[in-house]
């Protein structure tokens, strides 16, 4: 007796027509997930039950409606911030980025929030205790603490913050991060140093400067 056959993969991005955002579910592609993922749907829309997922959803879309092409991230974070009445908001950031972590700080107070924020070497463990060579930190032979985003998150959960936004952690490190949060996460900026933290440049790109992103081989 054969197997029965699994519906394939979800494949949104090879969708020509996006159509389930206009609600349409007649005659959508095989591997669409509106059809043929139907049990996730239901369970998240019975997340929805929950009060506060439902209230951060519903600011979420009003958000996007009020200030899409309009406001800039940072006034998107604050809006959503105050249309759930949030007023304790947490910053987990990288060393790297502090200057930018210190400028968001200073706005977000001059909106009435009070802020709570966390470096990334929160701890100073040295990166010996991940098991790292020394020739595999950034600079051999100094001293480098490890990133401890799991850290930064037990911080500011454990101070109440109502939001957690992420400034320039590193990749791993930000999944961490949002791994162990227990409340909304959300992110300013996401570091690329190549393109001056704007990693979508090296899609724009991969037709021409980035080609090679697509002939890893080569």
């Amino acid at each position: 007796m054969s197997e029965e056959r699994k519906p394939p993969l979800p494949s949104c991005v090879k969708c020509a027509q996006a159509i389930c955002h206009f609600g349409i579910k007649e005659g959508t592609p095989g591997f669409c997930p509106t059809v043929n993922k139907e049990a996730a749907i239901r369970e998240a829309r019975g997340l929805l039950d929950d009060v506060e997922i439902l209230r951060a959803a519903r600011e979420a879309s009003r958000v996007e409606g009020t200030g899409y092409g309009r406001w800039t991230r940072v006034q998107e974070v604050i809006e959503f911030a105050k249309r759930l009445d949030i007023t304790r908001v947490g910053i987990a950031f990288c060393i790297g980025l502090r200057k930018e972590a210190k400028l968001f700080a200073d706005i977000l107070e001059a909106h009435g929030f009070e802020v709570v924020s966390v470096c990334c070497k929160v701890g100073g463990e040295p990166k010996e205790d991940l098991g790292l060579e020394d020739a595999e930190k950034v600079i051999p032979g100094v001293y480098e603490a490890y990133c401890n985003p799991i850290a930064q998150a037990l911080i500011l959960d454990g101070e109440g913050c109502g939001l957690n936004v992420l400034v320039g952690l590193c990749v791993g490190h930000d999944a961490l991060f949002i791994k162990h949060a227990k409340t909304l996460t959300t992110v300013l900026v996401t570091k690329d140093r190549v393109t001056g933290h704007n990693p979508a440049a090296a899609l724009y790109t991969s037709h021409s400067y980035y080609s090679r992103l697509k002939n890893p081989g080569k």
